[in-house]
């Protein structure tokens, strides 16, 4: 598994390149797909869906005409957790609702998509990157989203723009670039963050990349996500712990975090984690006393995907002033509420199976390879960042983050894959 050390080709290609760089998409389908795809996970749900669909149709079709041997890494876990699930859901109050509820479980074989999709090491670090420099361009639309917001455009759609422009226009308050909502876009640049920050070293042109990263850190502050920005620390924390020798580059961040506090909006947002009259706080606190309730009363199979929003308000203390939810704002409660404890720890042993592997992985890895080390040490953060900050929000419901989180898990397979191809 020896590997060449080589610089990053990250960065937009000249002119020169460009002629070349069509040509190579053209004659490969999978670089289309793969641009596309990235684009989507960037700022479009349907692209990014459509585009895994198009993946694993011409993965099938590679693998009927033998040029194409399939793996399924984690399949026991997931497997198990999708049958505990339709179980659930079978058993529930409900069961064609919490059937339609569960129609999400399809998207866990992004795993095994990007898994295939992404053959050789070169390929895997394109990928990072150019998901990467999506992202970037993301946040800089969103910081002009934010700094250039009025009175008019705080509703959903701003009035008087076209539907695209007024749905990226509206909502301004905060940061939420082309998704519905500025969730999204913190959990999403959270995981994008993390495992793009020990491989700046690694970019050809560093002070660009650096810069670039600069960006999405700012956009990422302007979202206003306080659980998301949680999970970033933690799983800067984790980094710096495992990547001691760049101690610089974890300082840089420590001022970077420093210098948004500067922002009022960031500021008073990162003040509220320790105001007990925060709303919001309050909220969650009443969504946990219900979940909690719920789970007393269902702790084997739970009430079934989909069915918090049928049975929160019976369950809401009298202090919760919202009174309709469709879930608690917390993953492993949310789990755990639709489909008890044993959901639960299947959902956990996926984890757990990965981040083993993942272990496997890294000590298999040269200590010269360090572009691949970089790349495994930051997937492992982007999935600690993306499990922290499913404590204080639903995000294995949100499609978009899941189908970053699940790309990212991919990534360190396809490097061990490649490693074990012959």
């Amino acid at each position: 598994m020896a590997r060449v050390h080589e610089p990053e080709r990250v960065l937009t290609p000249g002119a020169g390149a460009a002629a070349p760089f069509v040509a190579r998409l053209v004659a490969e389908p999978r670089r289309v797909l793969l641009v596309l795809l990235v684009a989507g996970l960037a700022a479009s749900i349907t692209l990014s869906q459509t585009m895994l669909v198009v993946l694993a149709l011409w993965l099938l079709r590679e693998q009927y005409r033998g040029r194409l041997q399939l793996v399924v890494p984690l399949a026991v876990p997931i497997m198990a957790f999708i049958g505990w699930t339709l179980l659930s859901a079978l058993l529930s109050a409900a069961p064609g609702d919490s059937l339609r509820a569960s129609d999400s479980l399809i998207w866990l074989a992004t795993v095994w998509i990007m898994l295939h999709a992404l053959d050789g090491t070169r390929r895997v670090r394109w990928f990072a990157a150019a998901l990467f420099i999506a992202l970037a361009v993301v946040a800089a639309l969103s910081i002009v989203q934010v700094a250039t917001c009025g009175g008019d455009r705080l509703t959903a759609k701003a009035a008087g723009l076209p539907r695209v422009l007024g749905s990226f226009f509206g909502k301004c308050h905060r940061a939420h670039g082309f998704y519905s909502i500025y969730m999204t876009l913190g959990g999403v640049l959270a995981m994008v963050l993390v495992l793009t920050l020990p491989r700046l070293a690694y970019f050809r042109h560093r002070i660009a990349a650096a810069a670039a990263w600069l960006v999405g850190a700012l956009g990422f502050a302007l979202t206003l996500v306080r659980g998301a920005w949680v999970g970033f620390g933690v799983a800067v924390a984790v980094l710096a712990c495992t990547l001691r020798r760049q101690t610089a580059t974890f300082v840089g961040v420590l001022l970077v975090a420093a210098a948004t506090l500067a922002i009022p909006g960031v500021l008073a947002r990162a003040l509220s984690f320790v105001d007990a009259t925060d709303p919001t706080a309050r909220e969650r606190v009443a969504m946990l006393s219900a979940g909690a309730a719920l789970l007393r009363e269902h702790p084997v199979v739970g009430i079934g995907p989909g069915q918090v929003k049928r049975l929160y308000p019976e369950y809401a203390p009298s202090y919760a002033v919202r009174r309709h939810t469709s879930h608690l704002h917390n993953t492993p409660l949310q789990i755990a509420v639709e489909r008890g404890l044993v959901g639960l720890a299947l959902w956990l042993w996926i984890f757990a199976a990965f981040f083993t592997r993942l272990v496997r992985i890294w000590k298999r890895l040269p200590v010269d390879a360090g572009q691949d080390r970089a790349l495994v040490a930051g997937c492992a953060a982007a999935i600690v960042a993306f499990l922290v900050g499913g404590l204080f929000e639903y995000n294995f419901g949100d499609t978009e983050v899941l189908l970053v989180a699940l790309s990212l898990m991919a990534l360190p397979l396809a490097i061990e894959r490649a490693g074990d191809t012959p």
